[in-house]
């Protein structure tokens, strides 16, 4: 009987164990000025997605601007609270999972992580109006009883300079949701996030740079994580949290692996092939390990039968190759 009941324990620890090693395989689906409906989803489910990030936005009107604007009948429906709730309605009566991910907009595209007061009464200001941001946010979390939260996204000054804000932030958010939290650090950000700690994922944006060639083949790519790999699995034993990549994704253009986190448009020569093999060499670099978690793929819109394509030169996979190298790894894990 003894004998018996240890061969018990060893088996659930291994259900245990296969559960928490099932990937978050995640598109980060772009919100729209419509509602969406089955037609929307069947792509999403076709790739093999199993979790998909919900972005609402709050806009702020330049860097220095400490009050953020949010749920209002000037933005599109998908960045609104009720839109959010629409998507997700839709997207989990399918057995997608969900991680919302609200964001901020700065007015003409400016970086948010150069956010930063001037003064400490705009300094308060911020962070009055990002907490009644957030707050809403969480509070829908829990109502939905959603899986994931990301409390916020590549805020580095932000964070730099108010870390007790977010300490004490996290901590109110916890007394309103009780899923999972992340932050989504870009890549030169996560380093020093200070509160991983408080949270249930280290979460980067990985746009980490891989490759200088104009067309990297995988092999290249590979050699290129390698250095990036050893700083993230020394944050990941630091914490003991898993490594997720809130976004990760290439553009199809040449040089795609070199500085992947630009989005201009000036960038336009299309280069299927490079999108290709970045992707292939960050699916070999992370699926297989067990302290990843999985991560979004940057990005995916409702309406898939119009975007994307050959002639393609931005980081969306649909209606390209890499589209089918996503729904392979995917089906994987």
């Amino acid at each position: 009987m003894k004998n018996y009941g240890l061969l018990i324990l060893v088996l659930s620890m291994l259900v245990s164990c296969k559960g928490q090693t099932k990937k978050i395989n995640g598109v980060s689906f772009v919100a729209s000025r419509d509602a969406i409906n089955q037609s929307h989803i069947d792509p999403v489910v076709e790739v093999n997605a199993n979790y998909a990030a919900i972005m609402p936005f709050g806009f702020v009107k330049d860097l220095q601007s400490p009050k953020i604007v949010f749920n209002t009948e000037r933005q599109w429906f998908g960045e609104t609270s009720k839109g959010a709730k629409q998507y997700i309605e839709a997207l989990r009566k399918n057995g997608i999972k969900i991680m919302l991910k609200p964001q901020i907009w700065v007015w003409h595209g400016e970086f948010t992580g150069y956010i930063k007061m001037t003064s400490e009464d705009h300094w308060k200001a911020l962070e009055a109006s990002y907490s009644k941001f957030i707050l809403e946010y969480a509070k829908l979390a829990q109502e939905l009883k959603l899986e994931l939260l990301c409390i916020g996204t590549e805020l580095e000054y932000f964070v730099e300079n108010r870390p007790e804000y977010w300490f004490e932030l996290i901590k109110e958010i916890k007394t309103i949701y009780n899923g999972k939290l992340t932050y989504a650090a870009n890549w030169d950000e996560f380093k020093r996030t200070p509160f991983w700690g408080e949270l249930d994922f280290i979460g980067v944006d990985a746009y980490f740079p891989v490759s200088d060639s104009k067309t990297p083949n995988v092999e290249e790519c590979l050699k290129g994580w390698k250095a990036h790999v050893s700083v993230i699995k020394e944050k990941q034993e630091r914490f003991n949290k898993p490594i997720l990549f809130t976004e990760f994704g290439y553009r199809s253009v040449d040089f795609s692996g070199k500085e992947p986190w630009k989005s201009e448009r000036s960038m336009n020569s299309v280069n299927l092939q490079a999108q290709v093999n970045t992707t292939k060499a960050l699916f070999e670099t992370f699926w297989k390990e067990d302290w990843f978690a999985g991560g979004f793929v940057w990005k995916w819109f409702h309406n898939h039968e119009l975007v994307g394509g050959k002639d393609n030169f931005m980081f969306t996979p649909q209606n390209k190759p890499v589209e089918d190298i996503i729904r392979n790894y995917y089906n994987l894990n």
